[in-house]
């Protein structure tokens, strides 16, 4: 039985139903069972009431097109304010309550932004606090409480979070060394939690570019050189994990396999891949005067809600020009000579592959889907495009609901087809195998 399984009685009945469903639900690789949702910090509002509200009018809508029948993963996002409300008498027991009569299933949440996710302007404002800052410790702190109460018993749950502050200014060892003791504390409350309850929950950080933490190798140096110098090592690596943000890595010019296989020998555990999808402009496959067309796409890009970090490769060689947003990217490389390939964080639909003059990051969700194989401790996929809302207008679907559950009919067929993948090479090998042994 997978580990996200402890053993903790259940409240009910619906508990057992709904975690039979999930046992059910198996794909990626080596029978790996895993939990897919969708991430609700696409939904406007930041207390607690207008939570609710979005989960009415925008979760119901998409589990009656996709999971008619059956329970809804999704990531549930929590301002601060929304998750202290949440603490305060009985709204966590209703809250519970009506998830799981409506068939909404929060196995995972979004700790990273704090305040409100869509205000008119975000831009750096997601990246505060800092994890050197209590209020980024005590903000989790509640979410862990919540997960835990409106969880099915004996289910894991995760959190990913902020990956420590933004990188500019660098950040100095002194704040590393407290976010650090930040994070030491909620993962002894996280131990403390599993010897009380058996309820496994893990925080994991979420590299992003620009941020302290923006490659694989950076969360491998932090966990080493702050993280586990001399502390309990088994509750570090047992409750602090790594959340993959495919677009991320993607933007980064990191390749989806090879930062995988760094997190797993430097012995940092997988708690969720965010499915995600980035802008990329391929300028030297466009003829000349195709060019500045791609560029005056690209600007369609360019709002004014969140930052769009962007890295410029002028040669396939080159290191990557970083840009912490698109509009100075455009000013400094956006005349001619126009070329190099141009990767920018917007978060787009996870099904689209070109549209217009411009690409996306989409090969990236599968070749992170044949990296995971093998990743026993993963059980947590969540598909992320927080973005829908600012999108050009070509791009979106009558409805917000159609959009997501677009995503969610086409990430489960690329599911589908790469375990077709697998068995097919899996019975290749097979044959040569008994061939091999027949001679």
């Amino acid at each position: 039985m997978p580990c996200c399984y402890a053993s903790r009685p259940f409240r009910n009945l619906r508990e057992v139903l709904v975690l039979a469903y999930y046992r059910a639900f198996s794909g990626l690789a080596n029978a790996m069972t895993y939990q897919l949702g969708y991430c609700t910090n696409v939904h406007a509002g930041a207390d607690l009431d207008r939570t609710c509200d979005n989960l009415r009018q925008h979760a119901l809508a998409v589990k009656q097109i996709v999971y008619p029948d059956t329970p809804l993963g999704i990531g549930l996002w929590l301002s601060a304010a929304a998750a202290a409300d949440l603490r305060q008498g009985s709204r966590v027991n209703d809250l519970r309550a009506w998830l799981e009569a409506a068939g909404l299933l929060p196995f995972t949440f979004n700790g990273f932004p704090y305040g409100d996710f869509h205000q008119r302007v975000v831009k750096h404002r997601v990246y505060q606090p800092a994890w050197f800052e209590p209020a980024r410790r005590d903000y989790t702190l509640d979410l862990i409480a919540i997960q835990d109460q409106l969880l099915p018993s004996g289910m894991e749950g995760s959190i990913s979070t902020l990956p420590l502050q933004w990188g500019n200014p660098s950040p100095t060892p002194e704040q590393l060394a407290a976010s650090a003791r930040n994070l030491a504390a909620v993962a002894e409350a996280l131990r403390r939690l599993r010897d009380r309850t058996g309820r496994q929950i893990s925080v994991c950080l979420e590299p992003e570019p620009g941020c302290a933490l923006q490659r694989s190798a950076d969360v491998v140096r932090f966990f080493e050189q702050y993280l586990l110098a001399g502390r309990d090592e088994r509750a570090i690596r047992e409750h602090l994990r790594v959340c993959h943000d495919i677009c991320h890595a993607a933007v980064m010019f990191e390749d989806q396999a090879e930062a995988i296989a760094r997190y797993r020998a430097a012995g940092i555990g997988i708690g969720k891949v965010q499915v995600s999808s980035a802008v990329v402009v391929e300028l030297d496959a466009l003829a000349d005067e195709d060019r500045p067309r791609a560029l005056d796409q690209l600007r369609e890009f360019d709002e004014q809600r969140y930052l769009h970090q962007t890295c410029v490769r002028l040669t396939e060689d080159a290191v990557p020009v970083f840009f912490e947003d698109l509009p100075p990217a455009l000013q400094s490389f956006g005349g001619p000579p126009q070329r190099g390939q141009w990767r920018v964080h917007f978060h787009v639909p996870i099904y689209v592959e070109r549209f217009g003059f411009l690409a996306t990051s989409r090969s990236d969700i599968q070749a992170c889907l044949r990296a995971l194989r093998g990743c026993a401790e993963l059980h947590h996929l969540e598909i992320e495009t927080y973005a829908w809302t600012v999108l050009p207008e070509t791009l979106r679907q009558a409805t917000l609901a159609e959009g997501i559950a677009a995503e969610l009919r086409w990430f489960q067929s690329l599911v589908t087809e790469s375990e077709g993948e697998l068995s097919r090479s899996s019975s290749q090998t097979a044959r040569r195998e008994w061939s091999s042994n027949s001679t």
